[in-house]
């Protein structure tokens, strides 16, 4: 797959990334089925077989359970040129969520994921929003030391993973980059997507495959059919997908190339 900037940064991203949600997490998560963590060498081999097939980003976060520490092991015998987002501002914690946007909260947060990845700065970090954007981005701490890190070299860009269109607008005059909720069930997040291509802006889709939950029962093949919709129209950088399944892998990154291929 070609890479593609990441807005106006000078990252450059696989058109479809791996989402690492279960390489660390299976408790209170909202796919269709039950899954098991896979083992190390489950997801060394997952990890190898996307990079073969032409993936460079990983997204992760500290709310992913267990994700940012495997991944930190995982990399140290898998050593490619990796983009990795991570986030600050939500944690997972004995079965739940806790939301924590304080500068303190966010600093702590920067420097464990750091030691946590291996890494002496990260690509991307994104405020992981608990719903409040417009709070989040206004009244709380964590934009302005995003923002110092970045100055200070810790943070190459710096983002926010929203739930609204106002936040994702708001997001796009203060950060280099958005991740947005865009399948063929949910829509309303088109006009931030419309907004960052013509400010420049990265924009990274969750959810691009409706976390599992896409209808194959309506006649038509339905990863084609998100994927036709998302790449239909310039402005997406990258769509973060998560499997455990080495032949699902294949198979999306086969239709991402194809549906890619028709759209020039």
């Amino acid at each position: 797959m070609e890479l593609r900037s990441l807005g106006s940064t000078e990252l450059r991203v696989s058109p479809l990334g791996l989402g690492t949600v279960k390489f660390g997490r299976n408790r209170g998560v909202k796919y269709p089925r039950p899954f098991e963590l896979p083992s190390d060498r489950e997801a060394l081999t997952l990890l190898e077989l996307a990079w073969d097939l032409g993936m460079n980003l990983l997204d992760t976060a500290p709310a992913y359970g267990e994700s940012e520490e495997r991944l930190g092991r995982l990399l140290r015998r898998c050593r490619r040129d990796w983009v990795i987002v991570t986030k600050v501002g939500e944690e997972f914690q004995d079965g739940e969520s806790r939301f924590d946007f304080s500068a303190a909260a966010t600093r702590a947060s920067v420097e464990r994921s750091l030691r946590r990845l291996g890494v002496d700065a990260l690509d991307a970090v994104l405020i992981h929003s608990s719903g409040d954007d417009l709070h989040i981005l206004e009244r709380e701490g964590v934009l302005p030391v995003l923002l110092d890190l970045q100055r200070a070299g810790w943070v190459r860009s710096v983002g926010m993973s929203t739930k609204t269109v106002a936040g994702g607008l708001r997001a796009l005059e203060c950060c280099d980059v958005v991740m947005v909720t865009y399948n063929l069930s949910e829509r309303e997040e088109w006009p931030v997507i419309q907004a960052a291509r013509a400010a420049g802006k990265g924009v990274l889709i969750k959810k691009g495959l409706h976390s599992g939950h896409l209808d194959r029962t309506a006649g038509i093949d339905p990863v084609r059919t998100s994927m036709e919709l998302i790449f239909a129209k310039p402005g997406v950088s990258s769509v973060v997908v998560g499997t455990l399944n080495p032949a699902h892998l294949r198979a999306n990154v086969v239709v991402a190339e194809n549906v890619l291929s028709q759209h020039g």
